[in-house]
């Protein structure tokens, strides 16, 4: 969307080049000619806006005055905000049998009708819904939007809420139930007589490996008492002789 920097609608008009000019002169006419009475005119969002002031209604959501009507031209067509009556479904079926009628395409958005030309604009029924919302009406309707609002958003927390609330039951309740079994598999496996098997062949095996080392070290020492012992004699015999 092209923003215009322009802070006056007369600076605006003046910033357009002269065929786009006439296109949202001609649409402007109209709109504050069928304009009811308490909405003024403005530059605001870049647009041409037609609007209630902040002086007659200051409660609004975004602490911007409160827009009915919006005009613009934009980089490749132009724009009119209906912001005030796009919550009634009625103004837009009347605006689509119109198109319809004409034989044109009918290229709505929300609250924003698309044109390229002026002779593509129904003029005499936007002038007939321009007239059709007074500033009461206008600020009754943004407060009930607002409640409406409000309340699906007051709902939407609560569903998260309870989400949230019944993930974390979901995982307390997961891992208490791991807990669970890894403490059972652990009473199961003390019990098992698996492992008092494996104790007791161990025992035997420990008592076979030590026996013959014993063994080995008894062998060599009466192996080497009987090396010793002719020596012994030997000796002996010699010392008799003498």
């Amino acid at each position: 969307m092209v923003s215009s920097k322009e802070t006056s609608p007369a600076a605006y008009l003046a910033s357009l080049p002269a065929d786009r000019r006439a296109v949202i002169e001609a649409v402007r006419s109209v709109v504050k000619k069928r304009l009811p009475a308490g909405y003024v005119e403005s530059m605001n969002w870049g647009m041409l806006c037609y609007e209630i002031p902040l002086s007659q209604y200051p409660d609004t959501y975004n602490k911007q005055p409160l827009m009915y009507i919006a005009l613009a031209a934009q980089k490749n067509n132009y724009a009119l905000y209906m912001q005030g009556v796009a919550g009634f479904p009625d103004v837009r079926d009347r605006l689509s049998d119109a198109y319809k009628a004409a034989g044109r395409r009918f290229d709505m958005g929300g609250s924003c009708l698309r044109f390229k030309s002026l002779e593509e604009l129904p003029l005499s029924l936007i002038g007939d819904i321009v007239a059709s919302t007074s500033v009461e009406q206008r600020i009754a309707a943004a407060e009930s939007g607002a409640s409406a609002t409000t309340r699906k958003a007051a709902a939407k927390k609560a569903t998260a809420k309870k989400a949230t609330a019944k993930k974390a039951t979901a995982k307390k309740a997961a891992a208490k139930q791991a807990a669970a079994k890894q403490a059972a598999a652990k009473q199961v496996a003390a019990k098992s007589p698996v492992k008092k098997a494996a104790t007791t062949k161990s025992t035997p095996t420990k008592a076979v490996a030590k026996k013959p080392v014993a063994k080995k070290s008894l062998a060599k020492k009466v192996a080497a008492t009987k090396k010793t012992s002719p020596k012994k004699s030997a000796t002996k015999a010699t010392t008799k002789r003498k």
